[in-house]
């Protein structure tokens, strides 16, 4: 018999492995013709019974031989075809028509044979895979065919006898030839038509085959040839696929019961993640897809099921999702920087996967190659069916539905592989098929992100009623999954879906997800909606303000204030200006604002404009009432659009300041002013969080010591201190109180900006109050004394040295406490010094700068008192004010206004650029501004006084004329006084005049103020108490001084010309009686004085200085005789 078929094979003209002739004899010649003929099915099994037996006696050896099992598949054939044509004549006459034949039952000596036969052949297949022969594999495949087709025939259990002997055969991790055997037979075994519907192998088991499938390629997951573990990952796929896409599985519960079939694979996997993880990405992707086929069919009862075993294995089934999200994320070539290659997104490190549409089978990809070039009908049309369904007639022969073997077959002799490469380049080279691969992809990744939406909706739900067991504290399943979510790549289809459950899972565990132990998640959540914010797709930069509106709402539902929300907005926005590029360069060179910022700026602004709020909410498919916030204690609505107005400019401010910071890149080095005002803006627009808020202070700090500008560098230590200590007080953690907070505030009055118990203990992800702690403060408060020293502003370092005592107190720090003791010696007596020093202190000068031009900017007809050195001159400032703006006018002529005059910046040429300069005086607290006397020794007045001045004045002569110097009768004086927006020293070397007040003082009034400045610096003098017989030199000199100013014959004329100028001829006649009287007064007040002085010189003198002596009475009898001519009684007075 095998001579005559090898024969048959070698003449006729077929090069398949199945000949054409003798698969026709099989289905055509080989019959019974309808019973017409004696039935060849028990003959069939005596023969195969003998061959068996002679078989296991040990005739296997030469060429005969290895026929024999080359044309196995011919008899094997023959053997399955025997027993259907013996079902038929069994079942033939008493089967009611329209039903199917029933499995046939073996005998128990015919099973027996076919089972030795089978074992016969299955050693053979075992062996000689050992030995690496072709023939095997092609044995192999005829035995898992003869399974295949018993199943359709016998009795499925009996098959299952030879399934199990296979499977002992071949048990656990083989060797990869005899696995790769193993893979093939389980792959066409369980590719049967009724693979779903087969039974258990007990009547009380469930599906065999797929219990075994399972075991099996989850073993071979673990195999260490790589080629294995893709092919195992095949099969399942493939699997599942035909399953989803069979007509005959489309209902409900069937679906159901397939799922229940594979869920157990899932358990396997979260048994044994180490297995999972090992895979290849490919591999990963293949898994995660059955996976997540399998839940999705499944049913609520039995995930929770699942998530009732413990919490570790409901973690376990989370990191599987989020795998999925991992590993099916749709990046486009073209994505921005912005779509997700942001430094916190764990994409960097991922293993990039091949395209899914990469390892479709050739078939589909042909599909697909056909879909791209034809027009697509409307959309559910009978032509235009179910795309699987089309797909499946090419997978599947007419004759045999869903056969591998024909696939096997050309798998064999074309080599897949190579196929599958070649149908790819077609496919590439077209465009339409490469928009059709682009799309499979973002749908695929769409439908993978939907499918683990709708489970974080299952379990939200089942969180709720309390029924499963996870980590109630702090719902990680759910936190994990929403972070990934958000940080990666998502088509717009799964961010419309997002949202509503966004908003209800936050409705129902919104004090949980909000609570400190959600601190970093919350972090996440909001840094990737305010990244979603700046994105220019609408609907997906809308979507993310309702997201940032759910999170304010649970703010106010679980806190009742957004306090510690805006922190975390706060410290989110900070990193989210290190990705976002908020400028770009324009065709001339100059930076603007980029498309970036203005979305995000529009996002911000319409998070609190309630006007749009029910359209937005409408549109993401929200209900209308989302946002009412209601508390846990009390029903009314606690949501407030005004503290919502007032965190969006909270954040809107820190991001015009990061803007205008941007924007200054390239002046920064040259305009020193304009670069401090802009970290001083940074530090004030992120004060609600400690951190960024010392941060940019201390930047501002360097920057102030690269300018020498010791003083303002001190302030930012000491607010920086002031943040640490406020933070402290509120926490009530150190030695310090309110109190120590209050005398900081009169050294820095910035510190006055509350530092909520929110702030300072919000611990996010290496933001917090760890940092805060009392050795923070004192270092800069020590650093702040430095800086007040070399500043020559001791009597700051005195009230700075005060706080610092307090806590080496505490700690019995003794040698602390001597050195500072010694420092505050050294203090006091450089204090000593300034006062008693005839030249008045002045720790610095200060100018008024008006700007006034359009090339100027925000500047434009604003008014800034500037802090300088003490040594800088007025031409210094104007010089080095000129050389900061020159060299932005573009050729636009920039003018300094060379006097301190009202400017009226209307009548100003528009095409020129103003700076006017004025050097102002500093106004002490309880100075009287109204006075009339000049101001030449106010500053040295006083003892110790802090040196904090807000407002400062100049005075400017203007005649009535218009000329600008006159003769004193027609000589009037403007005071102007200015109110700058703070207080000096500041944090910045200039303060914006908020405040202009002038005062106009008339001829006489001026004269007669001069009179008085003269006496009251003269009285000063004589009434300054001296501590000590020591003292008396330096007050001689001062006193010759300032006599010699007054009464010296040379220098008379300042008294002597305000006679002249008012006490005879005509302008006696214009003054009115009561400035006659004053002016006398003044006159006969300044002669006593300067005699009583005189007499007190004569007391202090020596010998030497008796010359000088008889001037001044020389000169002061001089003067008296003069003024007898204007004012007689002069003479009995004095």
């Amino acid at each position: 018999m095998v001579n005559i078929l090898t024969r048959v094979q070698q003449e006729s003209v077929d090069d398949g492995e199945r000949n054409l002739f003798l698969v026709n004899y099989v289905d055509f010649a080989f019959d019974d013709f309808g019973g017409r003929q004696p039935p060849v099915y028990p003959g069939l099994s005596t023969v195969w019974g003998s061959l068996a037996r002679s078989k296991a006696k040990g005739y296997r050896v030469g060429p005969v031989y290895d026929d024999v099992l080359a044309m196995a598949w011919f008899f094997l054939e023959l053997v399955v075809k025997s027993m259907a044509l013996e079902q038929t004549r069994l079942f033939y006459h008493n089967l009611p028509s329209g039903e199917d034949v029933p499995p046939m039952q073996l005998k128990e000596g015919v099973f027996r044979c076919i089972m030795q036969l089978y074992d016969c052949l299955l050693t053979e297949v075992h062996e000689r895979c050992k030995k690496g022969l072709g023939l095997a594999k092609y044995l192999n495949s005829s035995l898992a065919f003869f399974c295949y087709d018993l199943l359709s025939t016998i009795e499925p259990r009996q098959v299952f006898e030879l399934v199990s002997l296979y499977l002992d055969k071949f048990s656990g991790v083989c060797q990869s030839v005899l696995h790769d055997c193993k893979l093939t037979f389980l792959q066409i075994l369980c590719d049967h038509d009724l693979f779903v519907e087969m039974p258990g192998r007990d009547p009380s088991d469930r599906n065999y085959l797929s219990s075994v499938l399972i075991q099996e390629i989850f073993l071979t997951w673990d195999h260490e040839d790589l080629a294995m573990r893709a092919k195992a990952a095949r099969i399942l796929v493939v699997l599942l696929c035909k399953h989803e896409f069979d007509v005959r599985y489309q209902k409900m519960e069937d679906k159901l019961y397939i799922a229940q079939l594979y869920f157990p694979l899932v358990g396997q996997i979260l048994d044994e993640m180490p297995v999972f993880y090992n895979l290849g990405s490919t591999e990963k992707r293949e898994v995660l897809i059955a996976v997540l086929q399998i839940i999705r069919n499944l049913d609520d009862a039995s995930l929770i099921k699942a998530w009732q075993q413990s919490i570790a294995r409901t973690r376990l089934f989370f990191k599987l999702l989020e795998e999925c999200l991992i590993h099916f994320e749709h990046r486009k070539p073209d994505d921005s920087m912005l779509m997700g290659s942001s430094s916190r997104s764990p994409l960097g490190d991922k293993p990039f996967s091949s395209k899914y549409s990469d390892r479709l089978s050739p078939a589909i990809n042909h599909y697909l190659l056909e879909a791209a070039r034809q027009e697509v009908g409307p959309q559910g049309t009978p032509e235009n069916g179910y795309l699987w369904q089309r797909v499946n007639s090419q997978l599947s022969s007419p004759s045999q539905p869903y056969s591998l073997r024909e696939a096997l077959a050309q798998a064999q002799s074309s080599r897949i592989g190579a196929s599958t490469q070649a149908l790819r380049g077609i496919f590439a080279s077209s465009i339409e098929a490469k928009i059709g691969g682009e799309l499979w992809e973002e749908n695929l990744s769409a439908s993978v992100s939907l499918q683990v939406l709708e489970i974080i909706e299952k379990f939200s739900g089942a969180v709720a009623s309390h029924t499963i067991a996870t980590d109630y504290g702090k719902l990680d399943c759910i936190t994990s999954i929403f972070m990934i979510i958000f940080s990666h790549n998502q088509p717009l289809a799964f961010w419309k879906a997002l949202f509503p459950v966004f908003n209800n899972v936050f409705e129902l565990h919104g004090a949980t997800l909000m609570a400190r132990e959600n601190d970093r998640f919350l972090k996440q959540i909001a840094f990737h909606l305010l990244r979603l914010a700046v994105f220019r797709n609408e609907n997906i930069r809308r979507r993310a303000v309702i997201g940032l509106q759910i999170l304010v709402r649970s703010s106010f539902s679980y806190f009742r204030q957004t306090a510690r929300l805006r922190v975390v907005l706060t410290i989110t926005l900070s990193e989210l200006m290190s990705e976002v590029q908020v400028t770009h360069m324009k065709s001339d060179g100059t930076l603007e604002e980029s498309g970036e910022a203005r979305r995000l700026r529009k996002s911000l602004e319409e998070m609190a404009d309630e006007s749009k709020s029910v359209n937005l909410l409408t549109e993401c498919g929200l209900p209308e009432k989302s946002l009412l916030a209601s508390c846990e204690q009390l029903s009314e609505n606690c949501w407030s659009w005004s503290e919502v107005k007032v965190l969006s400019d909270s954040l809107l401010s820190a991001l015009d300041a990061s803007l205008e910071h941007a924007l200054l890149a390239s002046v920064m080095t040259l305009d020193r002013y304009a670069a401090a005002e802009s970290f001083y803006k940074l530090a004030m627009a992120f004060a609600p969080v400690p951190d960024l808020h010392i941060m940019w202070l201390l930047h501002l700090c360097d920057a102030h010591q690269e300018m020498q500008s010791w003083a303002e560098a001190a302030q930012c230590a000491v607010a920086v201190a002031g943040v640490v200590m406020q933070a402290l007080v509120c926490r009530n953690d150190g030695v310090w109180s309110s109190d120590h907070v209050s005398a900081l505030r009169k050294i820095c009055p910035m510190v006055s900006g509350e530092i909520t118990s929110e702030a300072s203990a919000a611990e996010v992800e290496g933001y917090g109050a760890s940092k805060l702690t009392v050795d923070s403060a004192v270092k800069y408060l020590q650093l702040a004394n430095k800086l007040f020293s070399q500043a020559e502003l001791h009597h700051f370092c005195a009230s700075i040295l005060e706080l610092v005592i307090p806590v080496y107190k505490s700690r019995r720090a003794y040698g602390q406490l001597a050195k500072c003791h010694t420092m505050l010696t050294n203090i006091y007596e450089s204090i000593l010094e300034q006062e008693s020093s005839p030249i008045p202190f002045a720790d610095a000068t200060y100018y008024r700068v008006g700007f006034y031009g359009e090339k100027f900017g925000k500047l434009d007809r604003k008014e800034y008192v500037y802090r300088e050195p003490r040594d800088v001159r007025l031409g210094d400032i104007m010089e080095k004010l000129s050389h900061i703006y020159e060299s932005r006018m573009d050729g636009t002529t920039l003018h300094i206004i060379p006097d301190s005059r009202q400017v009226k910046a209307d009548e100003l040429q528009p095409e020129v650029c103003y700076l006017q300069i004025t050097a102002v005086d500093p106004v002490m607290e309880d100075e009287d501004l109204g006075s009339r006397r000049e101001r030449i020794f106010s500053l040295s007045t006083g003892s110790v006084r802090a040196r904090v001045f807000d407002r400062f004045l100049f005075d400017t002569p203007f005649t009535k004329n218009g000329k600008t110097q006159g003769g004193l009768e027609d000589q009037w004086k403007r005071r102007t006084v200015l109110q700058t927006e703070g207080s000096f020293p500041a944090l910045v070397n200039r303060l914006l005049v908020t405040k202009s007040e002038s005062l106009e003082f008339s001829p006489v009034e001026n004269a007669i103020g001069m009179i008085e400045t003269r006496t009251a610096a003269l009285r000063n003098e004589l009434e300054e108490p001296r501590s000590s017989e020591g003292d008396q030199l330096p007050r001689l000199q001062s006193l010759q001084r300032i006599l010699q100013g007054s009464v010296a014959v040379q220098v008379n004329s300042g008294v002597l010309s305000v006679c002249t100028a008012f006490l005879s001829g005509e302008p006696a006649t214009r003054l009115r009686s009561q400035e006659l009287q004053q002016l006398i007064a003044a006159l006969l007040e300044f002669m006593a004085v300067c005699k009583r002085a005189i007499r007190v010189h004569f007391r202090l003198i020596g010998e030497e200085d008796q010359e000088f002596h008889t001037q001044l009475v020389n000169g002061f009898q001089s003067l008296t005789a003069e003024l007898s001519h204007y004012i007689p009684a002069i003479l009995s007075e004095l």
